[in-house]
């Protein structure tokens, strides 16, 4: 093995934690999507919840509630098929953002460049993120992860044709810190508190 090869590793494959502590402007890393979504979104502040069936989803969510205490608190959804999904469980929904701590939506996409979700007017209406209450659940499956935001609007093009949706947007800064604090590509929206029950359909 020569001295570049000791130096740099001989070409193996760079591990999750290298991968963590890489600065923002290097270039990206040649991991799996899935991989390189998790580590940007957890930089971002967001918080994880894999699983592997619905029932895991159903046990993720009782401990969301229960660890907030948000048990009597209705959340405020817009799309009614996740009113049909969750309906069996123990969850009160609102039409009124007003009237919730909770925002429960499904995005477009999971975008691995940088740990965002891709939302637009299926999930938001015509309501800005700052309209939107501190705290947001999206539940999303791995089929929706995506590489870049390109990569999405792609698809999103694709799936509608000619009746493209609006209010497209990215959720991503879950935690205020001096580096986003006054991002203005986040429009005045305020960091939100995010949960992410991602179920595998792959």
């Amino acid at each position: 093995m020569g001295l570049l090869d000791k130096l740099f590793g001989g070409g193996k494959k760079v591990s999750k934690e290298t991968a963590e502590t890489r600065g923002q402007h290097m270039p990206d890393l040649n991991i799996p999507v899935d991989e390189k979504f998790t580590i940007h979104f957890k930089k971002n502040g967001g918080k994880f919840l894999y699983c592997d069936s619905f029932s895991e989803v159903s046990q993720a969510m009782t401990n969301i509630l229960s660890e907030n205490g948000w048990n009597e608190h209705p959340f405020f959804v817009l799309d009614p098929k996740l009113k049909d999904r969750f309906g069996k469980e123990k969850i009160s929904f609102t039409s009124k953002s007003k009237e919730s701590e909770v925002f429960f939506t499904t995005c477009e996409h999971l975008i691995a460049q940088n740990g965002s979700i891709l939302v637009c007017s299926n999930q938001l209406m015509e309501k800005k993120l700052n309209e939107l209450p501190s705290n947001i659940i999206v539940f999303a499956t791995t089929s929706q992860l995506v590489e870049s935001i390109g990569e999405g609007l792609k698809k999103i093009k694709k799936r509608y044709g000619h009746s493209i949706p609006a209010n497209i947007t990215t959720l991503k800064h879950f935690q205020a810190n001096e580096e986003n604090s006054d991002d203005f590509l986040t429009y005045g929206s305020s960091s939100k508190n995010l949960y992410l029950l991602l179920l595998e359909d792959l």
